[in-house]
């Protein structure tokens, strides 16, 4: 297949360039280094240096003979992303090129205009490249279980079916987000809706759980290949930073109580979700919605795994309960269903205790890196 991913440098588009390069598939990827900018503007910048993204391909190139075709640019400018797909006549688009963090979307009005401004523009865009230049092709676009919120109802997988005055219908399910990025994303959600139902095109919604993670079976190759992993408090997932805190010695994090509970992935287990639903597309004028988990824990049960490793590997951990800087619930039902990915051949990766000592020891590797006042600064959503 020709595989577009918008976003390519970031903690999952690149490992995802890998995965499709890996398995025999042209390739592009396009990227304009938002992630490396904010970083370096907040001082929040990755733990492990990665070439920029026209280096990494070179260094793919060299090492496995697959070429990765690379555009730097920003595809809220309309006439570059059509441009692009013009030439590569995209099967699938994988659309991972949003502003992806919550407390970024909350520091200021700034921000959050940045984050509105690109998510709904970017996924408008990619709409109507798909539609002028390759109809038949599929976008994936990367959501969020933080849609749909903490509702006191089984989250449904994607789609409810509601009966109201003796009569049946089938609805998206219903989204409360919790930050204005998540926000944004229920909006991706209903432009690609209103699009399907307007115009046809074929979409697959995953709505991901937090990932953690470092390597995939493609950065074992060459640590250059590694990905963006991010431990600071606006760019990084929970348990990464739960990983870094414990190694140099900070305070776990917990904000609140810590009895928020999510649902979480490997991020090996993302490359698996996205390349399955590229390989089984759905049907023209459909929207397909897989919620992308494969287990759920609280964010007090992640600091307890993560402090028992940690104590096995010699390391003194400590947890500290935050006032909360987050407006959600603490205390709440959670019950997603996540069997659609299971049935089109998903091999979960499951959090046991192998696979964190293998992230505390590749993070070991770079702990001189670590920037410890980076790790909280207390974004607040009030």
């Amino acid at each position: 297949m020709k595989i577009l991913v918008l976003g390519a440098d970031g903690y999952l588009g690149w490992p995802t360039c890998l995965y499709f390069s890996q398995r025999g598939h042209q390739v592009t990827g396009v990227d304009n280094y938002f992630r490396r900018y904010a970083s370096l503007e907040l001082d929040c910048e990755a733990l492990i240096p990665t070439p920029n993204l026209v280096q990494r391909a070179q260094i793919w190139e060299e090492l496995t003979g697959k070429k990765i075709h690379v555009h730097i640019g920003d595809i809220t400018n309309y006439g570059f992303l059509l441009s692009i797909c013009q030439k590569y006549q995209p099967d699938t688009v994988i659309h991972y090129a949003e502003q992806p963090s919550a407390p970024y979307s909350m520091i200021n009005q700034e921000k959050a205009a940045f984050t509105v401004q690109n998510n709904l523009l970017s996924t408008l865009n990619v709409a109507y490249a798909v539609k002028a230049s390759a109809p038949e092709c599929q976008i994936i676009k990367v959501g969020t279980m933080g849609e749909y919120g903490t509702p006191n109802i089984d989250i449904e997988e994607g789609w409810i079916e509601i009966e109201h005055k003796g009569k049946k219908d089938k609805f998206l399910f219903p989204r409360q987000a919790s930050s204005l990025y998540h926000t944004t994303k229920i909006q991706d959600t209903d432009l690609l809706w209103f699009y399907v139902r307007t115009w046809g095109i074929r979409v697959t919604d995953l709505m991901q759980g937090p990932v953690y993670g470092i390597s995939t079976a493609e950065s074992d190759l060459d640590p250059r290949l590694m990905t963006m992993f991010n431990y600071d408090e606006i760019f990084g997932t929970v348990l990464n930073r739960f990983i870094v805190q414990a190694i140099v010695g900070h305070p776990l994090t917990i904000y609140g109580k810590g009895n928020q509970i999510r649902g979480y992935l490997n991020i090996r287990d993302t490359m698996q979700c996205v390349y399955l639903s590229a390989i089984q597309p759905p049907a023209s004028g459909e929207l397909r919605v897989f919620n992308q988990v494969t287990e759920t824990f609280s964010v007090r049960q992640l600091a307890d795994k993560v402090s028992k490793v940690g104590e096995k590997l010699g390391y003194q951990v400590h947890l500290k309960h935050f006032e909360n800087p987050r407006v959600e619930k603490e205390e709440h039902y959670y019950n997603p269903q996540y069997t659609g990915l299971l049935e089109i051949g998903l091999q979960p990766h499951y959090l046991s205790d192998e696979v964190l000592e293998k992230m505390f020891k590749i993070v070991e590797q770079y702990k001189a890196n670590i920037k410890t006042d980076a790790i909280f600064r207390g974004v607040s959503w009030k």
